[in-house]
């Protein structure tokens, strides 16, 4: 019974703030909301005994991904008054959008091939049993090739954002790496002697401003 009290209370509060995620005209409070999701979903994880999942939600995603996400919505300079603009002109679509979503999750749930009796609640694992491990020996057997497939997705991924973001300069100046590797010991350092002066440490040292105040 308490379990299911607190997975209720934890659901209601991850609902609750995904949609103030949406709803907030204020960017930052969105990520903060968004890090408040990620937490309560991360409570769902553990108690569905997927502790490894519930904490690489919390070490991954609130611990870096959203900081960096905060932190850039924090550096640039995002007008609110167009958002709001934005938000106004594009809310019937976005209802049509989320009304046939709301749909089409009513249908799947509602369904003959979803539910508690095709799906029943799995028996509860002993504190022998490691998921972690249970989980990399499924994902790298059972499901090696769409983790594999997912791998090259964000890879290309990665290789699209960066030749997108990429701006050519001309007055830019770069080091030749190859040039570097074929540099001589001669080229790098220049020894220069220079003849020592004499400079006797009693004399004193003389000083414009003190002879014209003598003067």
């Amino acid at each position: 019974m308490a379990q299911k009290l607190i997975f209720y209370l934890f659901a209601i509060i991850t609902l609750w703030s995904a949609v103030m995620v949406i709803t907030r005209k204020n960017p930052v409070h969105a990520v903060l909301f968004l890090v408040l999701t990620f937490g309560t979903s991360a409570a769902l994880w553990i108690l569905l005994e997927a502790e490894f999942l519930g904490i690489a939600l919390i070490l991954v995603y609130v611990g870096a991904v959203l900081v960096l996400f905060l932190f850039v919505v924090m550096m640039l300079d995002i007008d609110l008054a167009a958002l709001r603009a934005g938000f106004v002109h594009n809310l019937p679509l976005a209802l049509l959008i989320a009304a046939v979503m709301a749909t089409e999750i009513l249908l799947l749930v509602g369904s003959s091939e979803f539910g508690l009796e095709q799906f029943p609640k799995p028996a509860p694992l002993g504190a022998e049993i490691d998921n972690t491990r249970e989980l990399g020996r499924l994902l790298y057997t059972v499901h090696v090739y769409p983790v594999e497939i997912a791998a090259v997705i964000l890879l290309l991924a990665i290789v699209a954002a960066i030749r997108l973001t990429l701006r050519r300069r001309s007055d830019h100046r770069s080091p030749d790496p190859a040039r570097q590797i074929r540099v001589e010991r001669s080229e790098r350092i220049r020894l220069v002697k220079m003849s020592p002066e004499d400079v006797s440490p009693l004399a004193p040292a003389s000083c414009p401003e003190n002879s014209t105040a003598s003067n």
